[in-house]
C-alpha cells in the first residue's frame, strides 16, 4: 500500500515537472538579467551624475575665469593683455597639467621630471642652471633648442617665430632707451659746461676728483694717520736705541709732511702722494715688526692726544680774545670816514655848525629817541632806517651823544646828510659837567688801580679776569655805555624817550610804542628768556646773599637795544638812585661782572613791562639760525653779539638788512673805500 502510494506520487511529480519547465526558465532568466540590469542602470546613473557634475564644474570654472579676466583687465592696460594673449595663444590655458604634459615651450620644460612636479628644490635649481647654460650655448651657436627642425610641428614653429619677434622687439627697445639716455647725458653735460667759468678753472673746477668721490679726503686722512704712527715709532725707536730705523722714519716723516702740507682734500695733493704713501707704509710695517709694543704705543698716542687737546684749548682762547678784540675795534674805512668828517667840521664857520628846528628838542609832544654812539656809520644807519620807515618824519627828534673824538664827525655827517624833516641834535658826553666821579660810582671805580690793572695788564690777568674775556672789553671804560642810567638828567623836560643801540636797524614805523600802556612800569622791553636760558641766574651771582635775598634766579631777562622809558615814573621811583646803590655794592665785582645789562636787570627789577616780541628781534650778531620770517616781520632787528654788520666777521646773510641804509655813492664813503 505504501509502495503504491510512492509510485503514484512519482508519477504525479513527473507530470508536474514537465508542466512547470517554462516557469523555471523564466526564473533563471530573471536571476541573471536582474543584476545585469541593476548594474547597467547604476552605471548610466553614475555617468549621468558625472556629466551633470562636470557640467556644473565647467560652469563654475567658466565663472571664475571670467572673474579673473575682469580683475586682470582692471590691473593691466589693453596693450599688456594683447601682448600676453599673443604670446600664449598657441599654448592654451596654463595649468599644472601643462607642466606635466610638457605642453610649454622648451624654455619652460623641466627635463627629467615628466610624471611629477615634486622633487628636491636644490636638484631643480641645478637642472634649471644646466638648461640655461645649454640654451645660452645653443643661442651662441645660432641654433634653437630643438635640433631637428624637420620634425617641428606648426605650433613649435609659430612659438619660435613669436619668441624671435619678442627678442628682436625687446632688443630694439633697449637700444632706443640707451640712445635716449646717452642723448640726455650729453645735453646735461653741455648745459653744465656752459655754467663753468673757464677763467676760474683749477681750484674750483667742477671736474676735480673730489667731486667724483664721496670720500674726497680719504687719501689725506690716510697720510695724516701715517704721520701720527711715524711720530709714535720715532720716539719708541729712540727709546730702544734703533738709530737706523729712527733716521729712516724721520726721513719718511718729513717727506709725508711736505707732501700733505695744508691740503684738506685729495685733489690738492701732488701726483707723488701715492708713492709716498706706499714708501711710508713699508717703513711703518718694518717698524711694527721691530718696535711694536701695545703698552708703549697706547701710552704715546694718549700723550699726543693730551698735547693736541691743550693746543686746541689754547687756540680757542686766543680765538675768543681776538674775536672780542675785532668786535670792539673800528675798521680802517670807518676810522677814515670819521677823520675826514672831523677835519671838514672844524673848517666850517661856527654859524654853519648848527642844526635847524632846535625848538623841537624839548617838545614833549613829539617822538624822542636817545642814541649814544662813537660809530658815525652805525649811527647814520639807525637814523636813516627810522626816518625812511616813519609815517611822518617831522614828528621825530633824535638826541645823539658821542665822545669828543667823534663829536665833529657826527655833527658833520648829519649836516651834510640831514634826516629830512626830522630834528637832530648831537652832544658831547665830556661836556656833561655833572657826570663826574663824585656823582657817578662807575667813574669812580674806573679810576681805581684795581680797575686799571684789570683792563691794562692783560699779560698777567687774575683768575677772575681771565674767566670771561668779553668782560675785559675797553668799551666799559666809556661813559657812553653807562649814560642810559641817567636819561632824566640828560633830558629833564621829556616825559618819554625811546632808547636805541647803534647796532640796530629799524624796519617799521615806531610811533606805536608811545601809545603802549606800561601799566605804571618804568621800562618797556622785549623779554629774551626761554625755558632755561637768559634768566637772572645767567647774569647775577646768586651765591652772594645780597643777590639771593632780593631776586628770583628764574626771573626773565630782557634786552637792551630798544627800550621805551617813562621818565616821569623814573623820577618818582628814583631809578638812578637804585642804580647807584647796587653799583656801589659791586665795587669788587662780586655781584656781577662788568656790563650794563646785569645792573639794568637789578635796577628795573619788577619795573619792566614786556613788549610784544615782534617789536624787537635779537641775535643777528651771533646766531646764524634766526628765523627769516621773524626778521622780516620785526620792527627792529638787533645785531647784538660780536659779529657786527660793519665788520668782516659779520654773518653774511644778515648783512643786507643793514647795508641797504648806507649811501655807498656818497663821496666821503667812496674815498674811504667803504663797499658792500
Amino acid at each position: 500500500m505504501a509502495l503504491k502510494r510512492g509510485l503514484s506520487s512519482v508519477g504525479v511529480h513527473r507530470n508536474r515537472s514537465s508542466g512547470s519547465r517554462f516557469p523555471i526558465v523564466i526564473l533563471v532568466l530573471f536571476s541573471v538579467l536582474a543584476p545585469l540590469v541593476f548594474f547597467v542602470g547604476r552605471g548610466l546613473y553614475i555617468s549621468d551624475q558625472s556629466s551633470v557634475q562636470s557640467g556644473y564644474t565647467k560652469q563654475n570654472v567658466d565663472w571664475r575665469e571670467r572673474l579673473a579676466l575682469q580683475s586682470i583687465k582692471n590691473l593691466f592696460t589693453k596693450e599688456v593683455i594683447d601682448v600676453v594673449t599673443t604670446s600664449t595663444a598657441d599654448l592654451g590655458p596654463l595649468s599644472l597639467d601643462s607642466f606635466r604634459k610638457g605642453n610649454l615651450s622648451a624654455s619652460w620644460k623641466v627635463i627629467g621630471v615628466e610624471a611629477s612636479v615634486e622633487g628636491d628644490a636644490t636638484s631643480q635649481s641645478k637642472q634649471k642652471a644646466t638648461n640655461s647654460k645649454q640654451e645660452m650655448s645653443q643661442i651662441k651657436e645660432g641654433r634653437l633648442l630643438d635640433d631637428d627642425h624637420s620634425s617641428d610641428t606648426p605650433a613649435k614653429v609659430l612659438r619660435r617665430q613669436l619668441r624671435d619677434n619678442r627678442r628682436a622687439k625687446r632688443a630694439a627697445e633697449l637700444v632706443q632707451q640707451d640712445n635716449e639716455a646717452t642723448l640726455k647725458l650729453e645735453n646735461a653735460a653741455i648745459e653744465r659746461s656752459k655754467a663753468v667759468d673757464s677763467a676760474v678753472l683749477g681750484r674750483y673746477n667742477i671736474w676735480r676728483k673730489e667731486f667724483e668721490n664721496d670720500n674726497s679726503d680719504s687719501t689725506v686722512r690716510l697720510m695724516r694717520d701715517q704721520i701720527i704712527m711715524a711720530q709714535v715709532y720715532v720716539s719708541i725707536a729712540k727709546m730702544k736705541n734703533k738709530l737706523d730705523l729712527q733716521q729712516e722714519l724721520q726721513i719718511r716723516l718729513k717727506e709725508s709732511q711736505r707732501t700733505v702740507g695744508e691740503s684738506t682734500v685729495d685733489a690738492d695733493l701732488p701726483h707723488s702722494a701715492p708713492e709716498k704713501i706706499k714708501t711710508m707704509g713699508q717703513v711703518l710695517s718694518k717698524a711694527r715688526e721691530q718696535l711694536y709694543d701695545c703698552k708703549l704705543v697706547t701710552g704715546k698716542l694718549r700723550a699726543m692726544l693730551q698735547t693736541s687737546e691743550e693746543q686746541v684749548r689754547s687756540l680757542k682762547k686766543q680765538s675768543t680774545f681776538l674775536s672780542q678784540l675785532a668786535a670792539k675795534t673800528i675798521p680802517n674805512a670807518i676810522h677814515c670816514l670819521s677823520m675826514r668828517l672831523t677835519i671838514e667840521y672844524y673848517l666850517l664857520p661856527v654859524e654853519k655848525r648848527k642844526f635847524p628846528r632846535s625848538e623841537n628838542l624839548e617838545n614833549p609832544n613829539l617822538y624822542h629817541y636817545a642814541l649814544f654812539s662813537d660809530n658815525v656809520l652805525a649811527a647814520s644807519v639807525v637814523v636813516n632806517s627810522t626816518i625812511m620807515n616813519a609815517k611822518d618824519p617831522s614828528q621825530h627828534v633824535f638826541h645823539l651823544v658821542t665822545d669828543k673824538l667823534n663829536f665833529g664827525a657826527m655833527n658833520m655827517w648829519f649836516l651834510l646828510n640831514p634826516p629830512g624833516k626830522a630834528t637832530i641834535h648831537v652832544e658831547n658826553v665830556d661836556e656833561f659837567k655833572w657826570l663826574n666821579s663824585s656823582y657817578c660810582p662807575v667813574l669812580r671805580q674806573l679810576e681805581t688801580a684795581a680797575m686799571k690793572e684789570y683792563y691794562f695788564k692783560a699779560d698777567n690777568p687774575t683768575k677772575s679776569a681771565s674767566s670771561n674775556l668779553k668782560y675785559r672789553n675797553p668799551k666799559y671804560l666809556s661813559m657812553l655805555n653807562h649814560l642810559r642810567f641817567y636819561l632824566p638828567q640828560v633830558y629833564p623836560k621829556l616825559n618819554k624817550i625811546l632808547f636805541l643801540d647803534d647796532d640796530i636797524v629799524v624796519q617799521k614805523d615806531l610811533t606805536g610804542l608811545w601809545s603802549v600802556d606800561l601799566h605804571g612800569k618804568v621800562n618797556g622791553a622785549v623779554e629774551t628768556c626761554g625755558e632755561s636760558f637768559h634768566r637772572f641766574d645767567k647774569y647775577l651771582n646768586f651765591s652772594n646773599p645780597h643777590i639771593s635775598r632780593n631776586f628770583d634766579p628764574n626771573a626773565c631777562g630782557w634786552a637792551y637795544g630798544m627800550n621805551m622809558f617813562d621818565l616821569m615814573e623814573w623820577k618818582k621811583r628814583d631809578i638812578t638812585g637804585i642804580y647807584h646803590k647796587w653799583q656801589n655794592m659791586n665795587e669788587d665785582r662780586t655781584l656781577w661782572k662788568l656790563g650794563t645789562l646785569p645792573p639794568g636787570l637789578i635796577t628795573f627789577y619788577g619795573l619792566t613791562h614786556p613788549l610784544e616780541k615782534s617789536w624787537h628781534v635779537l641775535g643777528l650778531g651771533y646766531n646764524p639760525s634766526v628765523d627769516k620770517k621773524e626778521i622780516e616781520h620785526a620792527a627792529v632787528v638787533h645785531y647784538n653779539g660780536n659779529m657786527k654788520p660793519w665788520l668782516e666777521l659779520a654773518i653774511t646773510k644778515y648783512r643786507s638788512y643793514w647795508t641797504k641804509y648806507i649811501k655807498y655813492d656818497h663821496p666821503y664813503i667812496r674815498s674811504c673805500n667803504l663797499s658792500e
